[in-house]
């Protein structure tokens, strides 16, 4: 079994067309995702690229994104753990 990262390196452009596209504000993804609403900001504007496990999984499940997708991911990251 592979062991899950420490964490995740994402891409902040995708995550805020995704957010736009479900038509979520920043806010209402961020409390979704249990994450501040200034981290979210500082992950879609570059200024973070890196998300522990729970964050990312919260936050890719605010998206709607299914538990396999990789879309939020920058491509050097290697695919994350199916659960």
């Amino acid at each position: 079994m592979e062991a899950t990262p420490g964490t995740y390196q994402v891409n902040g452009a995708e995550i805020r067309k995704l957010r736009m596209k479900a038509g979520l504000s920043t806010a209402e993804a961020a409390k979704d995702a249990l994450i501040s609403e200034r981290y979210l900001n500082h992950l879609e504007n570059g200024y973070r690229t890196r998300m522990r496990p729970g964050s990312y999984t919260r936050l890719r499940t605010a998206l709607g994104l299914p538990a396999d997708s990789t879309q939020i991911l920058l491509p050097s990251e290697d695919p994350p753990e199916k659960r």
